[in-house]
């Protein structure tokens, strides 16, 4: 397989604050790697760092470019998407709007993998409240709508973090299912998520955060036999 992602010996800092020390992790095109750990773990800010928002050393290469110096649009262009926690929509734009600024400039010769039809069908509620300014949407809404937004930048990799935050049991299947769609049509995930339940319904694999570091790396399969890991690094018996 082709390592698409490749994060090696990544220190990071919010401000005179040390976030990650030494993080190591690849994932290659295609597959979905599962970021578990604690809250303060250093897991939002791995995906900060990916993107261009905090300080950093060491190195980060994608696609076999390197990321350093880059801004977080220019990363973006280059075919990461990136949904945060917090969901990032602008308020008083309605939900078209907001999706029409997540459509990525030609890059590619190939046709976009996601269009405004796909975005509609895996969200028909976005379809049904088009017109509606995104501040007046619900947060299960919003982040459908940061989700669909990010689908239409057609990334080869997306870092999605905690998407089911928060989230109703019907809007958590409906998140899961784009996911899934997603992975059909060949995008790459690191997926930030508490629920291992729904980790483990998506991913192949799975790492776990500690202080800023990778602390496992393995299967699924390896993980559930590493109590010690689950019990010291997540808290679960």
């Amino acid at each position: 397989m082709t390592v698409l992602l490749d994060i090696a010996g990544l220190h990071a800092w919010h401000g005179a604050s040390k976030a990650l020390h030494g993080v190591d992790l690849r994932i290659e095109a295609g597959e979905i790697v599962a970021l578990a750990g604690r809250n303060g773990s250093g897991r939002s800010t791995l995906a900060q760092a990916i993107m261009g928002l905090v300080h950093t050393e060491g190195e980060l290469r994608f696609a076999g470019r390197s990321l350093a110096g880059l801004r977080p649009f220019q990363i973006a262009r280059l075919g990461i998407g990136y949904v945060p926690e917090h969901r990032d929509v602008f308020p008083t734009l309605s939900v078209h709007e907001n999706l029409l600024l997540g459509v990525a400039p030609a890059r590619r010769a190939r046709p976009p993998r996601f269009t405004f039809d796909d975005a509609y069908a895996l969200f028909p509620v976005l379809r049904e409240r088009q017109r509606t300014r995104a501040a007046a949407l619900s947060g299960g809404e919003q982040q459908m709508l940061t989700l669909a937004r990010t689908l239409l930048g057609d990334p080869d990799l997306l870092v999605i973090d905690e998407p089911a935050e928060g989230l109703a049991a019907q809007r958590v299947a409906q998140v899961a299912a784009c996911l899934r769609t997603l992975h059909a049509r060949g995008v790459a995930m690191l997926l930030i998520e508490q629920r291992l339940a729904i980790a483990h319904e998506l991913a192949s694999r799975v790492a776990v955060m500690g202080h800023g570091e990778i602390v496992f790396d393995g299967s699924f399969e390896a993980f559930r036999a590493r109590h010690d890991v689950m019990q010291e690094w997540l808290g679960v018996g």
